[in-house]
């Protein structure tokens, strides 16, 4: 096995003005933090710096999978990123290499105090055979907060989107050529120091590993039935609803387990006496009522810090609001919607559900894009909720049809970052 360092710039499909939050400073080789001193003095390098990155191609390529067959998760690429830190060192030179085992102390304290966070995102192939991330800009962003949120460190998110362009570059091949398939991106930070004791890390490792997937539904849309979940709740006020933390995953498995027992596919998570609609399942939710007056108006939770601030929740808001102020008009929506991030409960649900004025409900995520409802099991009965011939609603589906249409390339948009072309 043989390593080369290499140096990277990375770019934007269109030519638009890039957000200042990506903006990264230079000193000599070395790309720093706009917080952090660049002074020649300093003896460390204390972010992450793309320049010295490592490449170690494996020695062993597996076979590529058939299309056809792919699990989500199940199947990996050949090689991982790995970033090392320690609070007396800070971030250590990236390498890439091939995808292996990582070896961990018993005291780890990401083991007794899940001390985890991690993202998630997508390359995709266009037909012209660039490859793009969709909004990866926004992943950092989140993936930064949570770091704060358990003290883990925080990073220059602009220098770990070179890194990663890098590795999907070398792991191109395994970008499925199919319609509708995709490589999943799962970059992860954990503590690492194995010191027992509850108390920010002193060491941590920031690792990125890839994924072939297939379309979630390959077989077009099927509506979910859902649980309104009154025995548990996902997160709370002042919790870590907001943040994209490992420890927040584990406990629905159980509530997941006791929804598919009662016959539904996720739970609906409530939050307090009034039963206020969160999220659903693992993703964001959205309703669509219509006023007394006819209005339609589309409806999802405020990021209130028990909502995960969701990109493709942030992508829906954004192509609808475009439409109701003319910025760009999308077909099959109605000329005027309202668009509201406000508290739902299910009185609300249950009452334009009585008076025919529900619309549709979905989850909204990176795996599935958009996931329709047919009904919510609630106190021992079922909302039946509305939905379209071919699954999807007369919202959702024009929607969900801008946001592909994005993410493959069949339509321009500056959401996409070029990865390889």
């Amino acid at each position: 096995m043989s390593s080369v360092r290499l140096s990277f710039h990375f770019t934007r499909l269109t030519q638009s003005a890039t957000r200042s939050s990506w903006r990264a400073t230079a000193t000599g080789s070395r790309y720093m933090s706009q917080n952090i001193s660049t002074t020649e003095e300093a003896a460390v390098s204390l972010d992450i710096e793309p320049s010295r990155l490592t490449v170690t191609k494996t020695m062993s390529p597996k076979e590529l999978p058939a299309s056809k067959n792919l699990m989500f998760g199940r199947t990996f690429s050949d090689h991982m990123l790995k970033i090392r830190w320690t609070d007396a060192t800070g971030w250590e030179a990236p390498s890439i290499e091939p995808f292996g085992t990582i070896n961990l102390s018993p005291g780890a304290t990401v083991l007794h105090y899940a001390q985890s966070l991690f993202e998630g995102m997508k390359a995709y192939r266009h037909e012209d055979g660039t490859v793009t991330m969709f909004r990866p800009d926004m992943n950092m962003k989140r993936m930064n907060n949570s770091a704060k949120r358990l003290a883990l460190p925080a990073f220059d998110g602009n220098a770990l989107l070179e890194c990663i362009k890098e590795l999907i570059s070398l792991d191109r091949q395994w970008i499925p050529k199919e319609s509708g398939h995709s490589l999943y991106i799962r970059p992860t930070l954990i503590g690492t120091n194995g010191t027992l004791g509850v108390a920010p890390p002193t060491e941590a490792l920031l690792f990125v590993i890839t994924s072939p997937v297939g379309p979630y539904y390959p077989h077009g849309f099927k509506p979910v039935p859902l649980h309104g979940t009154t025995e548990y709740i996902r997160a709370a006020p002042g919790g870590t609803g907001a943040y994209k933390l490992a420890a927040n995953y584990a406990p629905g498995v159980v509530a997941q387990k006791s929804a598919a027992k009662q016959g539904y596919a996720q739970n609906l998570w409530l939050h307090g006496p009034e039963h206020w609609l969160t999220e659903v399942g693992t993703m964001n939710l959205f309703a669509v009522i219509k006023d007394k007056d006819g209005i339609t108006e589309l409806i999802t939770p405020p990021l209130d810090g028990m909502i995960l601030p969701g990109v493709t929740r942030d992508s829906v808001l954004a192509l609808a609001r475009n439409h109701t102020s003319g910025v760009k008009r999308l077909g099959g929506l109605p000329d005027v919607i309202k668009v509201s991030e406000r508290p739902i409960n299910m009185g609300e649900i249950i009452q334009s559900s009585k008076e025919g004025r529900l619309v549709e409900l979905f989850g909204t995520g990176t795996a599935a894009v958009v996931t329709p409802v047919d009904r919510i099991g609630y106190n021992g009965g079922d909302v039946t909720i509305p939905t379209g011939k071919d699954g999807m609603g007369p919202i959702s589906e024009p929607l969900w049809a801008e946001l592909v249409g994005i993410q493959t390339g069949a339509i321009k948009s500056n959401w996409n970052y070029v990865v390889a072309q």
